[in-house]
């Protein structure tokens, strides 16, 4: 009971301070709060620190050298302030994944896992986009390996796909500081593979305007989790 009272009382603090950073819209800071509740009640508190992790991160990011991106014309519209839309494609996966962990309860260290590949993708495609807009030398197409035009869909770069790596390996260490080793590297892999998924659609899909920019990222994290699944079972 005194675990369930202290986690509403961080869940309201920390919906509340979205809202009040402007980091959330009103809806989707509640969107996101409903997400937390079957992450943490599937995941525990390594769940909930994962999502955090991923929200501080995706925050931290988005918001560096802003200035730049903006002049730049590559900068997240409305300052980074997400929608609902955009919880649902980087937290709704993993929420999935909390709560097929309730359903099937003996199934939670693999549904766990999946949680952990979901957020190393989300991280790693918010790394890599809002760093390698920054810090990219030479950009180009996935696909064709041409060259391409900065922060154009499915364009990457060596520093871009670097600072993905990095942001997939943070969330592999929430992931190994409570479950140890044992597929903390598997983590990373997948959130590696979900980074790439996404700038493969992006480039392919989403430039044809076949899907938007929040169904790619929500298919990517399901691709990550999807892989965890094969490589685990």
């Amino acid at each position: 009971m005194n675990n369930l009272f202290f986690f509403f009382l961080v869940l309201i603090t920390g919906v509340l301070l979205s809202i009040k950073t402007r980091k959330l819209t009103v809806g989707a800071a509640f969107t996101g709060g409903v997400l937390a509740v079957l992450i943490y009640l599937g995941g525990g508190y390594t769940g909930l620190a994962m999502l955090a992790a991923f929200f501080v991160l995706a925050s931290m990011v988005t918001s560096w050298k802003r200035g730049i991106k903006e002049h730049w014309k590559v900068a997240e519209a409305n300052k980074g302030e997400r929608n609902t839309l955009q919880v649902l494609a980087n937290g709704g996966v993993a929420a999935g994944c909390g709560a097929l962990c309730l359903i099937y309860p003996e199934k939670a260290g693999l549904f766990n896992l999946m949680l952990a590949a979901s957020f190393a993708s989300a991280t790693g495609d918010t790394f890599s986009s809002e760093l390698g807009t920054i810090y990219g030398k030479r950009f180009f197409n996935i696909l064709t390996f041409t060259k391409d035009r900065r922060g154009e869909n499915g364009v990457i770069s060596f520093e871009g796909t670097l600072a993905g790596l990095i942001g997939s390996l943070l969330i592999a260490i929430v992931f190994y500081i409570a479950y140890g080793q044992h597929n903390a590297a598997l983590v990373i892999v997948c959130g590696l593979a979900g980074n790439l998924a996404d700038s493969i659609l992006g480039a392919s899909l989403e430039r044809k305007h076949y899907l938007g920019n929040n169904v790619v990222n929500f298919l990517s994290t399901l691709f990550a989790a999807f892989l965890a699944f094969l490589f685990a079972t």
